[in-house]
């Protein structure tokens, strides 16, 4: 009867916060690995509007990890995605691999975006798949390292979408390119890893030099006057995909949760 007890505690409520809290300790063991190279949190620019777009962050990032616990895990349901889709729409397992499902949006969707050198991608990228892979195989998406990136402003987006002739997509890429060229470059840190409720895990970073992503999306916004008014990200958030988990881990609970203590 115990025994019975126990077993239905572990697959009842606890099953997802222990999957993420086990996963997420030995991702984070093998990330330090990865960046090892990288600048601590404590210099971050202690500028007035540096500090205040960095406490803005920190709150967002808050929120993002309650997300998952107010929400649950909705993607084990086969819930909607942030883009409104199911992840069958999304993504399909095919010849033993898990296979993104490309689709054509109408109008196009055209983002801006800041890509992550692969000096730096290669090895996150290599942390991460060490990390989950024997515990989702065949249940996780992992990004390309190749595309990590972060999404600054939409001109169009499939909420709002805005179309334009191929003279204004011209327009509109000159005019990204021209803010591109007076920006300073960025130096990031990893602030934490989330995992949504939709089954994205999500590096949130924190910027220590450089033009802060609310300047760019500003500038942005004054180079592309067409754009969506309402934008899908807030203007202070700095994120990047890692992986998309799609099911549950083959692994047991136990064994996952022994392994993170004695990691740690």
């Amino acid at each position: 009867m115990v025994m019975g007890r126990v077993r239905n505690w572990w697959s009842h409520s606890k099953t997802v916060a222990v999957i993420w809290f086990s996963s997420l300790a030995l991702f984070f063991f093998l990330f330090q690995l990865a960046l090892r190279n990288s600048t601590s949190l404590s210099s971050l620019p202690s500028s007035d509007s540096a500090m205040a777009n960095s406490n803005r962050r920190s709150t967002l990032y808050d929120k993002m990890e309650r997300d998952l616990d107010q929400h649950g895990a909705a993607f084990l349901k086969h819930g909607e995605t942030s883009q409104s889709l199911s992840l069958s729409d999304l993504f399909t397992l095919k010849n033993g691999f898990v296979t993104p499902v490309l689709k054509a949006a109408h109008p196009p969707v055209r983002a801006n975006v800041l890509y992550m050198s692969t000096e730096y991608s290669v090895p996150i990228s290599k942390a991460v798949k060490q990390v989950f892979d024997p515990y989702f195989d065949k249940a996780i998406w992992f990004q390309n390292s190749s595309l990590y990136h972060f999404s600054m402003f939409h001109a169009s987006h499939h909420i709002a979408p805005v179309s334009a002739s191929e003279i204004e997509i011209e327009d509109e890429a000159a005019a990204a390119k021209a803010v591109a060229e007076g920006l300073c470059p960025l130096e990031i840190v990893l602030d934490r890893v989330v995992l949504t409720s939709t089954g994205v895990l999500l590096g949130c970073w924190q910027v220590i030099s450089g033009t802060d992503p609310v300047s760019i999306r500003a500038k942005l916004r004054t180079a592309l006057p067409r754009a969506p008014e309402k934008q899908l990200y807030d203007e202070a958030i700095l994120h990047t995909s890692f992986a998309r988990l799609l099911s549950h881990p083959k692994a047991s609970l136990m064994v996952l949760f022994l392994s993170s203590i004695q990691l740690q």
